[in-house]
């Protein structure tokens, strides 16, 4: 049975902005002005990723343009105040840079995005060499896959396998990613089954299911 979930190599961006080490601050803002993304990935030669420049990484220059902090507020806010009178993204970025690899599954990208907070995840292999990036709104694609796509998915790869001669057939109805299963089937102990592998198909929102036992009196 193929379950597996789709991968971030299917949903990713694979033309990305980036810049060298070396890029300047002002070079750095226009690029994120010009292709309106909130972080840039800071690439070696060869085009391994280093780390990271965000829009986070920028703003101390701004905050502290015209403050004269005191002693207490230099000694919490050392890193900041050192990318206050950064000129160069290797000054500025965030390091080591948080990445994910191409085959990994999307919840796990999520996951990551989530504990990190950060909106975007530069995509590398297993040399660190960007292959791409994955942004919140990438994730969101799967959603957006036909309702009969999903219904396909289902049947081919849960419902046949797991009911493969039912007393009648199991029916799948999927309206706007909630997957609708009734019908009635011999073996009742694979319907809790059936409802969790329905839930973690990518792209649906929902599992309403109303399979019964054969000889049951539920309807």
């Amino acid at each position: 049975m193929d379950t597996s979930p789709h991968r971030v190599s299917d949903v990713m961006t694979r033309a990305v902005v980036a810049v060298g080490r070396k890029a300047l601050f002002k070079d750095i803002v226009e690029r994120m002005e010009k292709w309106k993304v909130s972080a840039l990935p800071v690439l070696e030669g060869d085009g391994r990723v280093i780390g990271v420049v965000s829009e986070a990484d920028l703003l101390p220059k701004e905050e502290f343009r015209d403050s004269d902090p005191d002693r207490f507020t230099q000694l919490r806010r050392l890193p900041d105040l050192a990318k206050a009178g950064a000129v160069r993204a290797e000054e500025l970025m965030s390091t080591p840079a948080v990445t994910v690899h191409g085959d990994a599954a999307l919840p796990e990208a999520a996951r990551i995005m989530a504990l990190r907070h950060v909106k975007r995840l530069p995509v590398v292999n297993a040399e660190g060499v960007l292959e791409g990036v994955v942004s919140r709104g990438d994730l969101l694609k799967v959603f957006l896959r036909p309702d009969n796509d999903l219904a396909d998915e289902i049947r081919r790869d849960i419902i046949d396998v797991l009911f493969p001669a039912p007393v009648e057939p199991v029916h799948i109805i999927v309206s706007d990613g909630v997957a609708t299963l009734t019908g009635r089937v011999a073996d009742a102990a694979r319907i809790p089954l059936a409802a969790r592998l329905v839930r973690g198909v990518e792209g649906v929102v929902g599992v309403d299911c109303r399979i019964a036992a054969a000889g049951s009196d539920a309807g």
